[in-house]
């Protein structure tokens, strides 16, 4: 039987503390390899491009704006992101896997969680936290670059390509109101239009790593594809 090709990975620069352990989880599972750790968030792009690794593992703290994230998900394709740090917010993680993050976890993550996230990063699969329930349309943090609810659930429905009649069918609300949503959303992520926001985005399933019951975490199990190159529909 052919010996499976090990994960390869790189680490960006996190504070001693914490690059040790998550250092030392990764090392310790045989079929992930570290190829570069302790990078610098300024030279990702030069270590990205010159080993080409199938993930690389950032620190949300050293990202000025989601958009990053997006510039190297482009330059990048064949290196999937893994977004770790901090607590995001639900709606912080909704744009950084918009702009096409395979995953986006908080620092309290368990290890088995990180590690599963990993894996399932390889196979193209993108790891989304379930949001908490609540009421409104209000932002979960006052930063004027974050996503509403309602915003967060318009979202994945543009980047499918959806008309906005079609998505006002499907949350019950006025066309206009999508509209406005719409122009919200491209002007919190940096776009201009549908197709741009699709852009960024791999072929590839939603998925949870938590097939554990002892896990701590809530994840979206939902299998629908993440699309690309969808045409602007605005009808």
């Amino acid at each position: 039987m052919p010996t499976q090709a090990p994960i390869t990975v790189v680490l960006a620069h996190f504070d001693d503390l914490f690059a040790g352990g998550l250092r030392g989880l990764i090392e310790r599972d045989p079929n992930l390899t570290i190829l570069a750790a302790d990078v610098e968030h300024g030279r990702l792009g030069v270590v990205l491009r010159a080993h080409r690794p199938d993930i690389a593992i950032l620190d949300i703290g050293a990202l000025a704006k989601p958009v990053e994230v997006r510039e190297l998900s482009a330059r990048y394709p064949a290196t999937r992101l893994v977004v770790l740090g901090g607590d995001p917010a639900p709606l912080e993680c909704a744009q950084l896997l918009a702009f096409g993050a395979s995953a986006c976890l908080g620092r309290n993550t368990q290890s088995r969680d990180v590690i599963n996230a990993i894996h399932l990063a390889s196979r193209e699969l993108q790891v989304i936290p379930r949001a908490p329930t609540g009421s409104g349309d209000a932002p979960v943090s006052s930063g004027s670059d974050l996503l509403t609810k309602r915003e967060a659930e318009v979202l994945p429905l543009l980047q499918r390509g959806d008309s906005n009649a079609q998505i006002a069918v499907a949350l019950g609300v006025g066309v206009e109101t999508i509209r406005t949503h719409a122009r919200n959303i491209y002007r919190k992520l940096g776009v201009s239009s549908r197709r741009e926001l699709a852009a960024p985005q791999r072929e590839a399933s939603r998925a949870s790593p938590d097939h554990s019951p002892h896990s701590s975490r809530r994840w979206s199990s939902s299998p629908a594809r993440r699309s690309r190159g969808h045409g602007a529909r605005d009808r």
